[in-house]
């Protein structure tokens, strides 16, 4: 469990929230703050070796079935690293990983990684389909707009709502893999099992529009 704690903002844990601040367009250090949640950054880097060989040395992943973590909500990394380690979420490297860690050092490997840039696409030009799903979606046929949930451009819905994670800017591969899994039952760890529901109504043309679409914002 989280403990909101309140912090004086000193050192180098200053220095990473301004950092932050110059570079995450339109975003204030109170909001940055929040996304990094109570984690230690200076901590979380040192511990986050274990993760970079895979996910980058700043949370950007050049295997594009590897997720960027860059500028994602803390608690939602520490959500699912917790998910790893108790079944709820499973994959043959993250699971047997996420066990040597405790819950400690979880959260600041969390906050390092959510302290830096926010993960970015190739630019505006986007997929018309994916495009209309993300923002419209098919009512019709039960599938609400994604960017109810996830945020203008997909870079999440506000500061103090992590339960939904930033897609925006994220790997197509990862994305296209990961909307598969919530439609085959491969994965059923959102919050109240919603993306499985919306992602059974999702047509394979459908997931790769959209995973396209939000590789590039």
């Amino acid at each position: 469990m989280f403990h909101i704690q309140n912090r004086i903002v000193t050192g180098f844990f200053a220095v990473t929230l301004l950092t932050a601040a110059t570079t995450c367009v339109a975003e204030r250090v109170d909001v940055i703050k929040l996304r990094l949640g109570a984690g230690n950054v200076g901590t979380g880097k040192n511990k986050s070796e274990l993760c970079q060989g895979c996910h980058g040395e700043t949370g950007v992943s050049l295997d594009d079935m590897v997720p960027n973590l860059a500028g994602q909500y803390s608690r939602y990394i520490a959500k699912e690293l917790r998910d790893f380690q108790s079944g709820a979420r499973t994959h043959q490297i993250m699971s047997a990983l996420a066990l040597t860690i405790n819950d400690a050092e979880l959260i600041d490997i969390a906050t390092f990684f959510a302290s830096q840039k926010k993960m970015q696409g190739n630019g505006p030009e986007g997929n018309p389909v994916g495009k209309k799903i993300f923002l419209k979606g098919d009512v019709p046929r039960k599938i609400p707009p994604c960017e109810t949930c996830h945020g203008v451009n997909g870079k999440g819905r506000a500061p103090n709502i992590s339960t939904f994670p930033v897609i925006g800017g994220q790997h197509k591969g990862y994305l296209r893999a990961q909307l598969i899994n919530w439609r085959s039952g491969e994965r059923l760890n959102s919050p109240g099992n919603i993306m499985s529901q919306i992602a059974e109504n999702l047509t394979d043309a459908e997931i790769d529009a959209l995973a396209d679409y939000l590789s590039g914002l």
